[in-house]
């Protein structure tokens, strides 16, 4: 039987304003590879058939960085919300099949995290139970645990900010569907854009079955907005690199101080001293 194509479309315009940085947000590094290097890596792990990339702040530096990469670029112009921009993206999609949508400043989810999301039918989203919620559209759920809609903090009323129950944005959804749902989106929100949240009551609309999925680390679902976070995810990848060569039998001083930039193969009873940068 013929596998079913999966396009992976990635969303890359965003400016990234508290970066305070003339280099559009998604060409900055983690690990020594911009991020959205981290997130192509995801999608050529999870065998995509197609993967566009909406690209639109800093013009072409983000499909010039790539350039030897095997996807599409698709500019974002102006940029109208996550809708819109996957919209951008509909004409280079394979028809039938699933697509999977990321975000280029989100590095770290796991491919084990969105395996599940491939291999369940209906609207796939990838939430997460967060302590302080603030910023994030909220899960709204009825009394039977159904997903209803999703709501975003800027439009959301005092008691469902209270929700702790966030969406992330990444999810997946049968390609056609998709295709129909965001024909239907409109701009009525806050901010005039159009959000692809909204094709959560079109699924519902639609008969089709809204469901969820949760990563096994709250960090693996965190984007970067400033520096700050681009440093606390850095720290991030680095100890998780730094746990796997010590599965491997290395022997670390200091997990912390350890950074990893490329690749890099250790046999047993390597030892690797304190601030030691390995580059490869």
């Amino acid at each position: 039987m013929k596998k079913a194509p999966l396009n992976i479309v990635i969303l890359a315009a965003g400016k990234g304003t508290r970066m305070h940085s003339a280099h559009p947000k998604v060409l900055h590094a983690i690990g020594g590879k911009p991020m959205l290097g981290h997130v192509l890596d995801r999608a050529a792990a999870l065998r995509s058939d197609r993967t566009v990339v909406v690209y639109g702040y800093g013009g072409q530096a983000v499909p010039a960085a790539f350039a030897d990469a095997a996807v599409e670029f698709v500019p974002q112009e102006p940029q109208l919300g996550t809708g819109h921009a996957v919209q951008q993206a509909l004409p280079h999609l394979l028809s039938g099949g699933t697509t999977l949508v990321l975000y280029g400043d989100v590095p770290l989810t796991r491919n084990s995290t969105l395996e599940p999301l491939l291999s369940r039918p209906g609207l796939r989203l990838l939430t997460a139970q967060l302590s302080e919620p603030a910023g994030y559209g909220r899960i709204v759920r009825d009394k039977a645990d159904r997903i209803v809609r999703i709501v975003e903090e800027k439009d959301a009323t005092a008691l469902e900010k209270r929700i702790c129950e966030i969406n992330t944005g990444i999810l997946c959804a049968p390609t056609d569907l998709l295709r129909h749902w965001l024909s239907k989106l409109t701009n009525r929100k806050a901010q005039k854009e159009y959000y692809l949240t909204d094709i959560v009551p079109l699924a519902i609309d639609s008969k089709v079955d809204v469901t969820s999925a949760q990563p096994s680390d709250d960090w693996e679902i965190l984007g970067v907005n400033s520096k700050d976070q681009l440093a606390y995810l850095e720290r991030v990848y680095q100890l998780q690199q730094a746990r796997d060569l010590m599965a491997r039998g290395v022997t670390l001083a200091d997990p912390w101080r350890f950074d990893l930039r490329g690749q890099l193969e250790c046999g047993a009873d390597v030892f690797l001293d304190v601030t030691c940068v390995c580059e490869g």
